[in-house]
């Protein structure tokens, strides 16, 4: 069996990200919860500075961390300050919490990608923080849209949204 590795990441509503995010190829598990704040055993009613955020163990076999920022940058807006849709807060904010230095060092880069691109209406504004705790959500938020197929989420894919392939010249 091949090794895992975990990603963390905050981009508005968890429902949308989770229900987008476990289908892509190599994802082995997703849970929604709450992290990057200030309030121990955070919950719904009580998650202070939290993000809701998606914990994602992925087999990098399958898929790239790279690949993994590159989808999340497609299905949330990275260019909106503490929003996402009709979401408006600082729990709805765009996040990367990694996890090493390889994730750190891969999220600015990819971030780097995105704002030199000019496909998104502006600059990112997506945090990158070391990972700390992860609250899991109470059992009614997880897997959210399956449950519930037609409750609200604001992620979709943007097709025009896409980074480039790199020319693997212009890298070496």
């Amino acid at each position: 069996m091949s090794q895992t590795e975990k990603a963390i990441l905050a981009g508005g509503c968890f429902w949308g990200m989770q229900d987008l995010i476990r289908r892509r190829p190599g994802v082995v598990t997703t849970r929604v919860g709450y992290t990057g704040g200030d309030v121990t055993n955070a919950t719904y009613r009580n998650h202070g500075t939290h993000a809701e955020a998606i914990e994602i163990v992925f087999d990098p076999a399958e898929t790239s961390y790279r690949e993994m920022l590159e989808f999340f940058f497609q299905i949330h807006d990275p260019t909106t300050k503490n929003r996402q849709g009709n979401d408006v807060g600082m729990s709805y904010r765009s996040a990367i919490y990694y996890v090493n230095d390889d994730q750190r060092d891969i999220a600015e880069d990819t971030i780097a990608d995105v704002n030199a691109s000019g496909l998104w209406p502006g600059k990112v504004v997506t945090e990158v923080e070391p990972a700390g705790p992860f609250w899991e959500a109470e059992p009614e938020h997880q897997d959210y849209l399956e449950r519930i197929p037609n409750g609200y989420t604001c992620h979709f894919p943007r097709p025009d949204w896409v980074l480039p392939r790199r020319d693997a010249s212009a890298t070496a």
